[in-house]
């Protein structure tokens, strides 16, 4: 386990054990093996950390307290007046989220990411960019370069960005639209690479040889959403998807 020898582990774990993290969310800890993942990322708690579209906050209840007391966490959300219904309700939960718990969340800095909105952190200013399964929504809107570029112009020298992504079948031609939501392993990593990035790794621990990677909706038939699914008992069995984390260092 790549927490055994993580410098930060029992404040990272007693930051996920925590009794403000929401039961939904701590229900997905197992699956999405949260201390191992962030262990691989190698966060820090004095970090200028940007965490990419945190949704309803469940990386942002663990990065808030990480870094609170000596690092800075950037959470670029969807921009508040939104075109799509479910992203502004999101991002007006997200802010309500932050408001009712200000001793946790007072010095969350929210701004604006998306398609032509990368203006959400100062050049050179970020440690890390950390991504949570949203390259194939970049495909699908045709503005990964755009959006690779952005992490290049926020990240310091040295930097991280930190990835995870349903990882798609090697065997078979990328779709470049990924409406299945899976995206082959290689092509995550040459199109980073090929932005200026250095590939430093790839971690395991989210691997799931249960997952055939042909459902109905894609990555999103397997848990937790069960979309375009009649009998969630087989899909259940297979778990949440097989996925890829890489580490990427700007130089």
């Amino acid at each position: 386990m790549a927490s055994a020898k993580f410098p930060h582990a029992q404040k990272l774990q007693d930051i996920v054990a925590g009794e403000h993290r929401s039961v939904a969310h701590k229900a997905r800890d197992a699956a999405r093996n949260t201390l191992d993942m962030y262990a691989f990322f190698g966060i820090s708690p004095e970090m200028t950390i940007v965490d990419i579209w945190p949704t309803t906050g469940w990386t942002t209840e663990i990065l808030a307290p990480f870094v609170r007391d000596s690092g800075t966490l950037v959470a670029p959300h969807f921009a508040a007046d939104h075109k799509d219904d479910l992203c502004r309700r999101q991002r007006a939960e997200f802010e309500r989220k932050l408001a009712a718990d200000p001793s946790l969340y007072d010095q969350v800095e929210v701004a604006d990411f998306g398609r032509g909105l990368f203006e959400y952190a100062a050049p050179e200013s970020a440690d890390m960019v950390i991504t949570l399964r949203n390259f194939h929504n970049w495909m699908w809107g045709d503005y990964v370069v755009p959006v690779l570029q952005s992490f290049l112009r926020a990240l310091k020298r040295d930097g991280v960005l930190a990835l995870e992504e349903h990882r798609g079948d090697p065997d078979k031609p990328q779709d470049p639209s990924a409406k299945s939501l899976y995206v082959r392993q290689d092509y995550v990593i040459e199109e980073i690479t090929s932005q200026g990035f250095i590939f430093e790794g790839s971690s395991e621990i989210n691997a799931n040889a249960k997952d055939t990677k042909n459902h109905p909706k894609g990555a999103l038939s397997l848990p937790p959403n069960y979309w375009g699914v009649e009998d969630r008992t087989p899909y259940k069995a297979i778990g949440e998807s097989d996925r890829m984390l890489l580490k990427f260092r700007k130089s």
